[in-house]
């Protein structure tokens, strides 16, 4: 077991059975180099990809009804491409010309790069973290004077808001895209040995999708202490969680498990 948390419940030690297929509840990765792919390949298994959740953008009138003033900003905080996509889309949508000096912090160069389907990059108005929210807010910190504006949908983490609040930050925060469950009515009748999640609304898909849900010999994989706390409170076994010091990744910790599942050496 020396691969697997050594904290690892009995009663998941119990339920170490052959991995023969996984279900990703994430959209399929576009890039063939995916760890996925190559974990597939690797162990001989099946890997189907299949998102839990839609995104769906407010309205201009939904939009509207937050009264909130695009304009009134000196600042966007973007911590995914979604959010990029759909905040210009609302400012073409509401005619709103975005001034060429308003200044964007995103999470991660990916969702910077983005930026550059709708404006001019100049290094001077585009502030990058790392990775996390965490490394974006080290970056803010050092701009405290900015008016900030923070699209977000309407299940988001509470880290950049509530760091913002603490602070004493000025900032609006605007919903413009609602997360709902995806339509999984034809996979009712397909199982899987293992189904990793990502986020609680995952959690909350499955059960509106498949309210007598029986776990049984089904391992559930969790990434993030939020979708491992969904995965307990739903009453289910949390048989694989990430990240772990062991295994930063999703796929790390799946490897992990398949190893001795399978009793590979």
């Amino acid at each position: 077991m020396s691969e697997l948390h050594p904290q690892m419940p009995q009663i998941v030690r119990e339920r170490l059975l052959k991995v023969e297929s996984i279900l990703v509840s994430q959209p399929k990765p576009s890039n063939d180099k995916s760890p996925y792919f190559k974990l597939a390949e690797k162990y001989g298994i099946k890997v189907d990809f299949r998102p839990f959740i839609d995104v769906v953008p407010v309205s201009v009138k939904e939009f509207r009804k937050q009264k909130v003033d695009i304009l009134a900003h000196s600042a966007v905080i973007f911590t995914s491409r979604k959010a990029v996509t759909l905040f210009f889309e609302m400012c073409k949508n509401m005619k709103i010309e975005v001034p060429a000096d308003m200044k964007y912090f995103c999470v991660s160069s990916q969702t910077a790069n983005y930026l550059q389907k709708y404006i001019v990059v100049r290094k001077r108005k585009i502030f990058t973290g790392l990775k996390t929210a965490k490394d974006l807010l080290e970056i803010v910190k050092k701009h405290k004077g900015e008016k900030y504006l923070f699209p977000c949908s309407d299940i988001r983490k509470d880290d950049i808001p509530n760091f913002l609040t603490k602070n004493d930050y000025n900032f609006t925060e605007v919903v413009l895209y609602r997360t709902v469950a995806s339509d999984l009515s034809d996979l009712s009748d397909v199982n899987y040995d293992v189904i990793a999640f990502f986020s609680p609304s995952g959690i909350q898909s499955l059960f509106a999708n498949f309210p007598d849900f029986k776990q049984n010999k089904t391992r559930i994989a969790a990434f993030g202490p939020t979708t491992a706390k969904a995965v307990r409170d739903a009453g289910l076994v949390l048989d694989i969680e990430a990240p772990m010091p062991n295994a930063p990744s999703m796929t790390g910790a799946i490897e992990n498990y398949i190893k001795v599942s399978n009793n590979i050496k």
